[in-house]
Order: structure tokens, then C-alpha cells, then sequence
């Protein structure tokens, strides 16, 4: 049997405050909550009270041990308490009572110093986890899904370091005087939230997510947000507080460097991290001096476990997994990006090999020189071969793998990404770091447009192709205006395939469906081309999508297109053959924005060969 207290650990002051809604007006609490309330009043008589109230535990497992003693023990004689002297009022200091939620705390405080815990503590280079979660969030930003955070992929390399030391997932009990290691069947990872109240104080909250050890990678992020959204708007459950085997705490996020948690009752184990910083012998020195000697930023991470029943080589022993995981071993990262469909390879963690000096920043040093020509080679391999990882399939994420795009391929480590290179006006820049140079590269040519020019032999037309993608990412900056026309044009196109479909079911049209941006794309290069002088334009094009370059670009009227599925054929088409409606051409006139008027001729495409 357990006591409320025991069951809700860290969290009993805010169901005990929910307890008390809830007998002051029983409506004002979610429905859950009241239902669970309902049951304890029942089966305590009415007579509810935290400290005292049992119930059942969950049942054990085949995973843990007995709970049934070979032979009863007799319970220990608890030893008197000495009087403690009332210390005397301190004169002119001001007493405010603690009171409310704040006395749960006090209580579990006191609990606490009943365990007997210890901590081991490492302090953990974090150039692999900064720089690895910054090419997963630019990913996932393209692709509109959450963020993730440092504590996700912190929290993800504890569960899985606790595969391989399961021990540190066990808590101790004590039933009728006997002790007990209690062994969970899953890992039910408590999360430590830091929620502000109306009031202007804060509370900090630990549910937690259930079977974490069940999911992977993308699992366990949307059942994270789940899990802060729910504590965020108050709709925390139940179940949510209860059966925690194991948690983590982040005071790092506040600057604190490292930190000794308290553990709580029927947890064997608590895990905080520290500020992520560069060594404190180090944070007075320039950026650029910092990126020159490769120097990593570091965070300590500690465990504070029950000694009862962990000892203390187990518990640096898990710390070790856990930072070798962090530096990407194992595939750590691999299969958070195999999870995550992300279709690069995660930046792959090497020793530095970089041997400049400070004094003439390293150029007299033959591997800085070869590495001056690994980034060009690097960057003209992107130019030919970047299209290869455009994320050009509406089916699925990601092309997947180029080894010569990845800078390891030439001799490039993680250490460089900070250090200026030679990079010949890529972007408008002729310096500038590895980190930026990579960026751009892959904005330019690996996202959703696949460009592949550098087979062209004339070298005019190479160089201005180039110098225009690279000085906008493939990315244009549209106005508004631009933005609502291209809107317009693909509703024209969308709305006119949609028509045919309902109206000619069965007919033979070679529809434009799926390729819709052609029209806009159509429309935008007319306007260009009027900038530039541009009278007449002739095209020609295959049967996919002509009826509605017909009418959307050429002008067109849909009067004769509907005439022509009702078999009525124009014999004065523009060279037409006058066989089928989608070998037809015809002319038009484009006015530009400016009122400049081209003429265009689609020309006909009788045959099939």
C-alpha cells in the first residue's frame, strides 16, 4: 500500500490544492480529476488526508522482483526523536508564516533527507549537440514541424543509455520491514516544468511521459510537446503525475552550472544538466581566437541516485554512455535522422586536424592550404551535384545520400565550421565561415529546387545563373502583389482542370493536375521578359497541360475549348492538324504590368513521335 504523498512525489502540492477546488465547488475541476476524487472519498470513507490515505499499487511485473517475504522481518524500533531547543526570535527580523502549496514543499524536503543518495558528476563536450540540432531544426522548419530542443536530445540519450544500465531505473521499497529493489517494466520518463501562476509565483511540476523506452525519436518529441502543452493550459491528468520511474531537470537553462537535485521517494534516480558555456579559464578569450584553437563549449551533467541500491561505478558508468552518445557514437544521431526522415547525414564528429598558427592566422601551414582547397572543391561539387539532394518528391522527404556533399568526404572536420575560408564571392562574400558557406550552399541547391547548369559550355550564361541563385538561395523576395498573382494563376489552373473533370468525364484532355505551377511560372517569365524588351515569344510544348496553357497564357477564350470536347474543331487553328483538341496551337498577346505587349505563338504538335 502507498500514501497519497508517496504516489505523487514532487507533485502532491498541486493535487492537494486541486483536492481542495475540488471540496470547496467539485465542478471547478476537470472532469478526470473529479472522478478520481470521487474514488478516493469512497474508499477512504470520506476522510481523505495525503499523509495517511493508502491505496494500491500498481501489480508487479514479471520484470520485478517478489514482494512476498521468505520470512517476515521485524520492523525496527524507531528511535526517540531529542527535544529540539525553540530557537529565540530574532530581533528585528520579519516572520512570514509558510503556508498553502509552499508547506508540501517543506514536507517533501524533509522526506527527501531520509534517502541516501550520492552524485556522480561529468562534465561533457557539446560541439556535436549544437551543431547536429541546428541541421535537424533547419530541416524541420522547411518542413513546418516542431523544434527541437537541447533537452530532447539530452532526455533521448538518457532512455537510451538506460537499455544498457537498467539498474538506474530501479527504486527501492521497504514492505512489511523487508527491503526491495522494485523493477519497472518500462521507463516512464518524469519531465521537471517550470509553469508561472496567475499570482506571479511559479510552481515546478513533474509529469511524465509513459513507455518512453517504446518509442522512437519522433514518438517521444510529439508526446514531449503533449506533455508541456498540457502542463502550460492546466490540463494535466491523473495519470500524468504517477509511476515515475526516473526524471531530469534543467537548471542550466537559468545559467546554474551544476546541480544536486533532490531525489524523491520510489525513484532510484534524478538527472540535471548544467550551462552550456566554454570553460571557465576560456570565456575571456575572442570568438576568433576560440574557434581557431577548437575550443568546444561543455556541460556537466550529474546523477543522483539511491545508494541502496546503485553504486556509484554504475552510475558513472551510465554518465560515460550517456556522453558517448552525445558525441554521436553508436549512430546516436543517425537514427534520430532516419526517425526524423531528415534526408542528410548527421555532421560526423572527428579529432581536429587543423595545425595554424596564431601569428599569420595559419596560411603558411601546408594543411590550412589544403584544406583553402577542400572548401573550393566542396563548393563546385554542391554547383554540380547539389541537385541531388533537392527535395524535389511531394511523396516523401528527402532523396537520400551524396557522399561527396558531405564535407568529411574532403577532409573537412566539425572543428572547422567556425573558421573563415577562402570561398570566391560565393554569395557575395569572399570569406566567410565553413558554417555559412555549407548553409548556403544547401539553400541554394538542396532545397526545393534542383538546379543543374555547370554542363553548359558557355561560360556567360554559367556565371549568371550562378551569381543570380546564389545571391538569392533559389529564394526570391516577393511582394505581396507577386504573391497574390501567383495565388491567382494557380487557382485559374486548378479551377479549369477541376471543371474538365467533372464536366468531360471519360474524355481524353492529358491534364495539367499536379503541375499546376506552370501557369504562374508561365505568367512570371512573361513579365520578365518584358523588362528585358522581349516582343514575341514562341513556345512549343508536349499534350501535358496544353489545354490549359491555352487558356490561362495564351488567352485562349473557353468557349472554343468546351466547342472542341464537343467535337467542333477550328480548321483556321494556328497550324493546327485539326485531328484532337491537345495537338492544337494558337496565338495570343501578353500585357505586362507595365503595359508592354508580346506576342505569343504556341505552336501545334500534331505528332506523337
Amino acid at each position: 500500500m502507498k500514501s497519497l504523498e508517496e504516489i505523487f512525489g514532487p507533485n502532491t502540492a498541486l493535487v492537494e490544492e486541486l483536492y481542495n477546488q475540488y471540496k470547496d465547488s467539485p465542478e471547478s475541476v476537470p472532469d478526470h480529476w473529479k472522478s478520481y476524487f470521487n474514488e478516493l472519498e469512497s474508499s477512504a470513507d470520506g476522510n481523505l488526508d495525503f499523509e495517511t490515505t493508502v491505496v494500491e499499487p500498481p501489480k508487479t511485473n514479471g520484470h520485478a522482483e517478489t514482494l512476498t517475504p521468505e520470512a517476515p522481518a521485524k520492523p525496527a524500533k524507531p528511535k526517540p526523536a531529542p527535544p529540539k531547543k525553540e530557537k529565540e526570535t530574532e530581533p528585528g527580523a520579519e516572520y512570514e508564516r509558510i503556508k498553502g502549496v509552499a508547506t508540501k514543499v517543506v514536507e517533501n524536503m524533509e522526506e527527501s533527507l531520509e534517502l541516501p543518495t550520492a552524485t556522480s558528476l561529468r562534465t561533457i563536450p557539446v560541439k556535436m549537440l549544437i551543431e547536429d540540432r541546428l541541421l535537424i531544426n533547419e530541416y524541420l522548419e522547411k518542413r513546418g514541424d516542431p523544434k527541437i530542443t537541447f533537452t530532447h536530445l539530452i532526455s533521448w540519450a538518457v532512455v537510451q543509455a538506460l537499455k544498457e544500465f537498467p539498474n538506474i531505473n530501479n527504486h527501492f521499497e521497504v514492505r512489511d520491514g523487508t527491503p526491495y529493489k522494485v523493477k519497472p517494466q518500462n521507463i516512464n520518463f518524469g519531465v521537471a516544468i517550470d509553469v508561472p501562476q496567475k499570482n506571479g509565483e511559479r510552481r515546478l511540476l513533474v509529469p511524465n511521459i509513459k513507455n518512453m523506452d517504446q518509442m522512437n525519436f519522433r514518438e517521444f518529441v510529439y508526446a514531449f510537446s503533449d506533455l508541456i502543452y498540457k502542463a502550460r493550459n492546466g490540463k494535466l491528468e491523473v495519470d500524468d503525475f504517477q509511476n515515475t520511474t526516473i526524471s531530469i531537470t534543467n537548471p542550466g537553462m537559468i545559467g546554474t552550472v551544476s546541480s544536486n537535485p533532490r531525489l524523491m521517494q520510489n525513484q532510484g534516480a534524478i538527472i540535471a544538466t548544467g550551462a552550456m558555456n566554454y570553460p571557465a579559464a576560456f570565456q575571456a578569450m575572442s570568438q576568433d581566437v576560440l574557434n581557431h584553437l577548437g575550443i568546444s563549449k561543455e556541460m556537466t551533467i550529474t546523477c543522483t541516485y539511491d545508494h541502496r541500491i546503485i553504486q556509484g561505478a554504475e552510475s558513472g558508468s551510465f554518465l560515460a554512455k550517456v556522453h558517448r552518445l552525445l558525441n554521436g557514437e553508436e549512430q546516436f544521431y543517425d537514427d534520430i535522422f532516419a526517425d526524423l526522415e531528415i534526408p542528410y547525414d548527421p555532421i560526423p564528429y572527428g579529432t581536429d586536424n587543423y595545425t595554424g598558427n596564431l601569428v599569420d592566422g595559419g596560411s603558411s601551414s601546408l594543411e590550412v592550404k589544403k584544406k583553402a582547397i577542400a572548401v573550393m572543391q566542396l563548393i563546385n561539387m554542391y554547383r554540380m551535384r547539389g541537385h541531388m539532394l533537392a527535395d524535389l518528391n511531394p511523396l516523401k522527404h528527402g532523396p537520400g545520400h551524396s557522399p561527396e556533399l558531405e564535407f568529411s568526404y574532403h577532409g573537412l572536420t566539425i572543428w572547422d565550421l567556425d573558421r573563415e575560408f577562402y570561398c570566391g564571392g560565393l554569395g557575395g562574400y569572399e570569406n566567410a565561415p565553413l558554417r555559412d558557406i555549407l548553409s548556403l550552399l544547401r539553400k541554394t541547391y538542396c532545397d526545393h529546387i534542383g538546379a543543374e547548369y555547370m554542363h553548359l559550355l558557355n561560360l556567360e550564361e554559367r556565371e549568371w545563373l550562378r551569381e543570380t541563385m546564389e545571391s538569392t538561395t533559389n529564394d526570391p523576395n516577393l511582394t505581396i502583389e507577386e504573391k497574390q498573382r501567383i495565388l491567382h494563376k494557380l487557382n485559374q489552373a486548378g479551377a479549369f482542370e477541376q471543371f474538365l473533370q467533372r464536366k468531360y468525364i471519360g474524355q481524353k484532355r492529358f491534364s495539367l493536375e499536379g503541375a499546376e505551377t506552370l501557369i504562374p511560372m508561365l505568367d512570371f517569365l512573361l513579365e520578365k521578359s518584358g523588362d528585358f524588351g522581349v516582343e514575341n515569344v514562341t513556345m512549343g510544348m508536349a499534350h501535358r497541360g496544353r489545354l490549359n496553357v491555352l487558356v490561362n497564357t495564351i488567352g485562349k477564350t473557353y468557349r472554343k475549348v468546351f466547342a472542341e470536347f464537343e467535337g467542333n474543331i477550328d480548321p483556321t487553328t494556328f497550324q493546327g492538324s485539326g485531328d484532337v483538341k491537345y495537338h492544337l496551337g494558337a496565338s495570343g498577346e501578353h500585357t505586362t504590368e507595365f503595359k508592354k505587349k508580346i506576342r505569343i505563338d504556341l505552336l501545334s504538335n500534331p505528332s506523337h513521335l
